[in-house]
This record gives C-alpha cells, sequence and structure tokens, in this order.
C-alpha cells in the first residue's frame, strides 16, 4: 500500500486535531500527522489522491499534494 504524502498548514495541535476528525471519517485509512513540518502521510487502497486531498481541505487549512512515498 503506497503512502501518500501531503503538506497542510497546520500551526497548532487543534490543526492536527482537524485532519485526524476528517480522516478518521474515510474507511480503510491510515495515517501519520507530522505537525512540525506541516505533513500528513496516508495509506489507503480504497481513496484516491484526490479524494484525500478534498478530504483534507475540509479542515479548512492550505492542503497540497506532495507525491508518492514507497
Amino acid at each position: 500500500m503506497p503512502k501518500e504524502e501531503f503538506f497542510v498548514d497546520m500551526t497548532c495541535e487543534g490543526c492536527s486535531n482537524a485532519v485526524t476528525r476528517v480522516l478518521s471519517r474515510l474507511p480503510d485509512v491510515k495515517y501519520d500527522i507530522d505537525l512540525p513540518n506541516k505533513k500528513v502521510l496516508i495509506q489507503s487502497d480504497q481513496h484516491s489522491v484526490d479524494k484525500l486531498l478534498e478530504t483534507l481541505k475540509k479542515t479548512g487549512k492550505e492542503a497540497k499534494y506532495l507525491g508518492s512515498k514507497n
């Protein structure tokens, strides 16, 4: 399962909690939040990069797809 890396403009614990909240609504998603570097690594076989990016944008924060990490 590839890991997709995203930039999310998180500045505090509340921001990372918002990311956790939106991602926890998706089935079959594993993720790691790197708050100091403003990155989120997501693993999912069910969801496209576009769907994951759209979900991250629901936090109200700027989000960008950075690429795939294997």
